[in-house]
């Protein structure tokens, strides 16, 4: 058996494993790059850490950090409350603020499933109450998070961006974004239509837990406060009932999920330490209205200068988040004290696991060797269609980072003979990769699963299951319809 070819097994059995057992993709990575490295391809310690992403690892650590600091000081609590209060209780937008959120959230640095875990309780919750379909209101927050996924400050478009620009790719970072965005988008419109979004507009307005607009008052048009409830907010005030049939709604704060079947997915996703004194659940005590204090305006501050620092000076997004993250944590250390802990660790350790065994596969001509394979077999479109395919089968059981640190170095030889525009390939790649995290298999369908109160966990299951089978089936010849089908040489 060949060297190339041992290496690709491996790689397959630490696919498998990370599956099957619940252990870090990256860790496993690491143990093959010694083993294949040492006792394959005869490399020293030096010719194995030559391919360790030190960029990517800066990236991960400064961007999770940051976030970590907004989670822990109540921003991302403050950002949920005031997206939902913009709709003013209006049903039908409630399933598109939370597709916005979740988006926003991942967009400007959250881990997906980070993001996912902190508005997918709150989202069900939501579902739960008024009706909605838990499928809908799940499956919107899923896409949501992979909608703003590929941003250029995001750590999924950190990552890819950052393996194009390490093989030598063109690459288009705004293509990139855009194509996960406009398809995560289309894939939302579609859910809306439908699973009860026309039925939803017919509804108008609702209470939304006290964080409706001024001048609602929590309550549905038509309804007036009672003796027991409290104007302001629209909840229960403790010395009577609620009238005209506001119901209190559970609290809609995010529970820590179930843990999630996909071993990269980060631990500490849904823990808000840090709360000021007398901010009683992150509301401060005024009704379900949290307030905006300094610290939380120095982190939104912070979030607005790391997109600017990044996009309109091009600075190192790693380098800026690590900065804004210590000046957080020198001004609140409180806030702060925890946030290393909730880094994204294991994401870390999968990516650059993963990224440290394909510099090892790289060094002993594997990449070379199996690019090489996929163009022999003669049909460039075919060879395209397959990758997306293996991206997507690969990604609804595993990690959708670790699939792609691995399909794109794998596909740069392939991409190399300029049959096929490498741009499009890509963001097809990327694409096929991330939307199927709709399957209960992935993280975030395990996170949405987890959070839903009050369903049939069953039946549930199946329909995650039942849909992320179709995603699977029929995004990737879409996405390599749209992205690669026009870009061929």
């Amino acid at each position: 058996m060949s060297p190339e070819l041992v290496s690709i097994l491996v790689l397959v059995v630490v696919f498998v494993i990370a599956t099957t057992r619940s252990v870090n993709m990256g860790a496993l990575a690491f143990a093959a790059a010694f083993g294949v490295g040492t006792l394959v391809a005869d490399l020293d310690a030096d010719g194995i850490f030559a391919g360790f992403p030190g960029d990517l690892f800066v990236v991960l650590v400064g961007v999770t950090y940051l976030f970590a600091i907004a989670r822990a000081n109540g921003t991302t609590d403050w950002l949920v409350h005031a997206a939902v209060r913009l709709v003013r209780g209006r049903v039908a937008l409630i399933p598109w603020v939370m597709f916005a959120l979740t988006g926003a959230l991942t967009a400007i640095g959250a881990v997906s499933p980070a993001a996912v875990a902190i508005v997918a309780p709150i989202a069900l919750s939501f579902a739960t109450r008024y009706a909605i379909s838990p499928l809908l209101m799940g499956t919107m927050v899923v896409h949501g998070a992979q909608a703003g996924g590929f941003s250029p400050i995001s750590i999924y478009g950190s990552i890819v961006n950052g393996i194009v620009e390490r093989e030598g790719l063109p690459g288009s970072e705004v293509t990139l974004f855009l194509a996960s965005l406009i398809a995560n988008l289309l894939i939302a419109g579609v859910l809306f239509a439908l699973f009860g979004g026309r039925k939803l507009w017919a509804r108008g307005s609702v209470p939304t837990d006290g964080a409706t607009g001024e001048g609602d008052a929590g309550f549905a048009d038509g309804e007036t406060p009672g003796p027991g409830t409290d104007a302001t907010s629209g909840t229960a005030n403790g010395t009577g009932p609620v009238t005209s049939g506001a119901t209190p709604a559970t609290p809609a704060s995010p529970a820590t999920p179930a843990t999630p079947t996909d071993p990269a997915s980060p631990t500490a996703v849904a823990v808000r330490p840090g709360r000021e004194a007398g901010d009683t659940g992150g509301t401060g005590g005024t009704g379900g209205i949290i307030r905006l204090t300094p610290a939380r305006i120095a982190t939104l501050t912070a979030l607005v200068a790391l997109v600017v620092a990044v996009l309109g000076f091009d600075l190192d997004a790693g380098l800026t988040a690590v900065t804004l993250a210590v000046v957080l944590s020198t001004a609140w250390p409180d806030d702060s004290r925890r946030a290393v802990g909730e880094i994204a660790w294991s994401t870390v350790l999968l990516i650059c696991g993963v990224l440290t065994y394909v510099g090892v596969l790289e060094e002993m001509g594997t990449i070379t060797w199996a690019g090489e394979g996929v163009g022999g077999i003669g049909v460039p479109l075919l060879a395209a269609v397959l990758l997306c395919y293996i991206g997507a089968v690969v990604s609804a059981f595993a990690s959708s980072v670790g699939i792609m640190g691995a399909l794109i170095p794998l596909a740069v030889p392939f991409l190399a003979q300029g049959e096929i525009g490498a741009v499009g390939m890509v963001a097809a790649l990327a694409v096929s990769a991330t939307v199927v995290d709709v399957s209960p298999f992935s993280t975030n369908g395990a996170l949405v699963l987890a959070a839903a109160p009050d369903v049939d966990r069953e039946r549930f299951f199946r329909q995650l299951m039942v849909y992320g089978g179709i995603v699977v089936a029929a995004v990737p010849a879409l996405a390599w319809l749209v992205l690669v089908v026009p870009g061929l040489g």
